[in-house]
């Protein structure tokens, strides 16, 4: 996405004329951060630039907005990412040594990305399907009943095959 193609006033709308430049400006900021991400897949840092000149807003302001936001990145995600449940079912049943056995085979930690950007491993508190435990996502695809070492063998298995 261009800076340039904010379209400030036309997303503004009626309320632009109650406010100031600066309100504006501040007021356009999140939804520009969305879309920056949505089209760069992260917040990279030179776009980050070009949006504080073009806002005149500071480039600490910026960060402090997308930081304070657990939906903002500031790093490439992968191609896969990886999403582990640590919720009670899922920890009770050996969600800690998925997570553990995906750490070691793709020697990465967790909110890591692999140097390839070919994955990228989560934590979640609960995934929604307890009956399945333990669970992960891998892509917001939910993979269940992970129990034991042959399941998360063929589970690992499958992240780097396809």
């Amino acid at each position: 996405m261009e800076v340039e193609a904010l379209g400030i006033e036309e997303q503004i709308g009626e309320v632009g004329a109650l406010l100031s430049e600066q309100q504006k400006k501040r007021g356009i900021l999140i939804q520009a951060l969305q879309q920056i991400q949505e089209d760069r897949g992260y917040l990279p840092e030179g776009v980050l630039q070009a949006l504080s000149r073009h806002l005149n807003l500071s480039l600490s302001e910026i960060f402090s907005v997308a930081s304070f936001y657990k939906m903002f990145r500031f790093t490439p995600r992968g191609e896969k990412v990886v999403k582990v449940c640590l919720g009670t079912a899922c920890y009770v049943r050996g969600s800690k040594k998925v997570l553990d056995a995906i750490e070691n085979a793709f020697d990465v930690k967790v909110s890591e990305t692999t140097p390839d950007l070919a994955l990228t491993l989560e934590t979640v508190g609960c995934i929604g399907c307890c009956g399945l435990a333990p669970v992960t996502t891998v892509n917001d695809v939910v993979i269940g009943d992970l129990v034991g070492s042959r399941k998360v063998e063929r589970f690992i298995r499958s992240l780097r095959e396809e």
